[in-house]
Order: C-alpha cells, then sequence, then structure tokens
C-alpha cells in the first residue's frame, strides 16, 4: 500500500514547482531593467518609434502582476510570397508557422494562451468605430509579467520569426488588459483541482491494493 502523505506530499510538491514556474516572484521592473530593454530595441526594424514609445509607458508602469494581452488580428488568406523560400504560399499558413515558433518563446516565459477563437459572423453591435475590416481571429494570451513580455520581444527567435507575421497579417492591433469581472478559471485553480482529483483516486486505489 502507498502511504497517503507520499501522495499527496508528491501532489503538494507538483502544484509548488508549478507555480514557481506560473508566478513572478522578480517583483516589479526596475529602471536599469527598463533602460535596457529599451536599448535592446534601439534600431529594430519590426516596430516604430510610436510603438516603442508606448512599450515604454506600459513597461514604466509596472505592477509585477501577470496580465492578458488582446490581439485581433485579419489572416492574409490570399498567396503571399514565403519569406524564406520565396515560394507563393496562402497568407494564413505564415501566420501559423509564426504561431508555431511564437508559442514556444510564449511559454518558456511563463505565458500561454488563454483564448483563441476564429471570427463567425460581422459586427453584432457597434458605433463610433470604422468599418469591419474582414477581422478573423481574436486571441487572449496570458504573460506571466512585463519581464517576461519584455524578454519575449527582445528573443531572436521571436524577431526571427516576425517577417512571417507581417507576411500572413492584412491589420491587427493589441493591448493589454487587467480583469474586472468574468468566469474566466486560470491554470492556478483548474491544475490545482486536478492534481488533487488524480491524488485523490491514487490514494483510493492503493486503499484497495
Amino acid at each position: 500500500m502507498v502511504d497517503g502523505w507520499l501522495i499527496w506530499g508528491i501532489a503538494g510538491l507538483v502544484y509548488l514547482l508549478f507555480r514557481g514556474w506560473y508566478d513572478n516572484w522578480r517583483g516589479k521592473l526596475t529602471s536599469d531593467e527598463i533602460a535596457h530593454y529599451l536599448h535592446l530595441l534601439d534600431g529594430r526594424s519590426d516596430t516604430t518609434p510610436e510603438a516603442i514609445e508606448r512599450l515604454r509607458q506600459f513597461i514604466e508602469a509596472d505592477d509585477g502582476r501577470d496580465f492578458l494581452m488582446f490581439n485581433i488580428v485579419k489572416a492574409n488568406l490570399t498567396p503571399v510570397a514565403d519569406p524564406v523560400s520565396g515560394a507563393m504560399v496562402p497568407g494564413v499558413s505564415l501566420l501559423q508557422r509564426y504561431a508555431r515558433q511564437f508559442t514556444p518563446v510564449l511559454i518558456a516565459n511563463g505565458g500561454h494562451p488563454a483564448i483563441i477563437r476564429r471570427k463567425i459572423g460581422g459586427y453584432m453591435d457597434s458605433w463610433g468605430t470604422e468599418e469591419d475590416p474582414g477581422w478573423t481571429i481574436i486571441g487572449l494570451m496570458r504573460y506571466r509579467s512585463r519581464r517576461d513580455m519584455m524578454n519575449l520581444v527582445v528573443d531572436p527567435r521571436f524577431e526571427a520569426a516576425h517577417p512571417d507575421k507581417l507576411a500572413g497579417t492584412l491589420a491587427t492591433f493589441s493591448f493589454p488588459t487587467m480583469p474586472m469581472a468574468g468566469f474566466y478559471v486560470g491554470p492556478r485553480l483548474w491544475l490545482a483541482l486536478v492534481i488533487a482529483l488524480v491524488a485523490a483516486i491514487t490514494h483510493l486505489l492503493s486503499l484497495t491494493l
């Protein structure tokens, strides 16, 4: 019979290891870190001075908490030249290739996709805005902290994948968000419940052996 204390001890350790990776334990960005990140962005061809200024304001207001980045994308569904091979390929396939390169870097920095949805209809309710340009995808990406977001931004793998995003995207915008209300249950809760369920079942099975 497996000792129940061992089962629940392992379950607790697994959850603590997860929280050690998932949570930001380093606090807010320091002024030296901010200066370092901005220096690394100096001269980058995949951004603009206006975007860097907005980024600077965001990281200078760091509160040390995680956040969700809202993204909306109009994918390029027509053939375009592949930035690597030069062959004509569907633009959306380049966006998918970008996602395959972007997601591992995001996860390595404590983030993950929270919600990915494709658009299935036109605007149901809108005023004071431009006509729907034909958005195709919306997504919410979780970032562990603004430091982790910057680590992703300056990661060479992210920069190398950016041509695929440009070729596969006709229009896009994104902005960071913080929770106000909702029923979104993050991994801190659902993973704790899954681990507890597995531990409980394992404990019960051990009592019958």
